[in-house]
């Protein structure tokens, strides 16, 4: 069985201590701050092996040099092959998706999924997604690099997972997702039932994460744009019929980025 550990850091990351059970070695996911993950260990009995990289980004990364110089050079980081990350170890370069053997985790499904950066990776041990700033819950990440066409296949990519898989990723911006998400298919029932459930965990200062993909089909508006509820929407807010999966998430990734 795997364990996942939440450790938050700066304002809203999510960074992931993921170990077997009945082993006390483990591996950090995106470590952005090095502190954190120290500090977070300091109160365990856990020992840090080894760390995973989604993308380039320094508040995925920046903490990989301090954690190598606390671990006396020790740690295996494992990360894609194709974005500028200093002290990678182990570069993976999946076209689609490949299984990869990791000392201590296993069996590891990595993906490629392009959109957010043109490198990113996301990585899939038991049925738990660790997926960076591709999928959030209610929404996905920005396009910084990538095409639409690219973020959509990797959206989908993710979505034809498993209901049951549960979704780890990088930020709590969930509240903020469902607000949108609320404005473009305001009569999705589950959504609106979901938006009451995550509000109230943030008031206790609890974390919405980790989602499924089943609850994301449901009500993530980024993963129904094959459907015509989201369809609709786009079409009556830009004015436009006959519209497709491609320009339905072009133009509601659009409207996300200004809302």
């Amino acid at each position: 069985m795997l364990n996942v550990h939440t450790i938050p850091a700066f304002n809203d990351n999510y960074l992931w201590l993921v170990h077997r059970s009945g082993d006390r070695n483990a591996y950090i996911v995106d470590p952005g701050c090095a502190k954190s993950v120290i500090d977070y260990l300091a109160t365990t009995d856990l020992n840090l092996v080894g760390i995973l990289i989604t993308h380039h980004h320094n508040d995925h990364t920046g903490g990989i040099k301090q954690l190598q110089q606390h671990f006396n050079h020790k740690l295996e980081v494992y990360g894609p092959s194709n974005e500028p990350i200093e002290g990678l170890t182990q570069q993976l370069s999946p076209n689609a998706a490949i299984y990869i053997e990791i000392p201590r985790l296993g069996k590891t499904q990595v993906f490629a999924v392009p959109g957010h950066t043109l490198g990113h990776i996301a990585y899939c041990i038991d049925n738990k997604l660790f997926c960076g700033d591709t999928l959030f819950s209610g929404g996905c990440g920005r396009l910084f690099e990538g095409t639409p066409k690219q973020m959509l296949k990797s959206l989908n990519l993710l979505a034809a997972l498993p209901d049951n898989t549960q979704v780890f990723c990088a930020h709590e911006y969930t509240l903020a997702n469902l607000a949108f998400a609320q404005h473009v298919i305001p009569h999705n029932s589950k959504l609106n039932q979901y938006a009451l459930k995550a509000a109230h965990l943030r008031s206790q200062n609890k974390p919405t994460i980790p989602s499924t993909i089943a609850l994301e089909k449901a009500i993530n508006p980024f993963l129904r744009c094959h459907l015509n509820e989201t369809q609709v929407a786009i079409s009556s807010k830009y004015n436009i019929q006959n519209i497709d999966d491609i320009q339905t998430f072009t133009l509601l990734r659009e409207w996300k980025n200004q809302f």
